[in-house]
């Protein structure tokens, strides 16, 4: 009785170390899932690179004509006299 009692518990501890909410199956799964985040987040700090680098150029203290002119064509639509505009 005592050895099945045993091999119940070491049963039930050994499932549950391996597939229960914090096993080695949910570890792996959250690793994998913190990869997919990482690949994410450094997505997204590239794009905020690349817009504060736009807002800056774009900011009183430095002005880039060439951004503040595709800017203005491409919100407003303005094309200058000596270019043909195809639609």
């Amino acid at each position: 009785m005592f050895f099945l009692l045993a091999f119940t518990l070491c049963s039930y501890f050994t499932f549950a170390a391996v597939q229960g909410d914090y096993g080695l199956f949910r570890r792996v799964q959250v690793d994998a899932e913190a990869g997919d985040l990482r690949a994410v987040r450094d997505l997204l700090m590239a794009e905020l690179a690349v817009l504060a680098n736009k807002t800056h150029r774009l900011s009183d203290n430095y002005l880039d004509l060439d951004l503040l002119d595709e800017q203005a064509r491409d919100v407003l639509g303005q094309a200058r006299t000596d270019e043909l505009v195809i639609r």
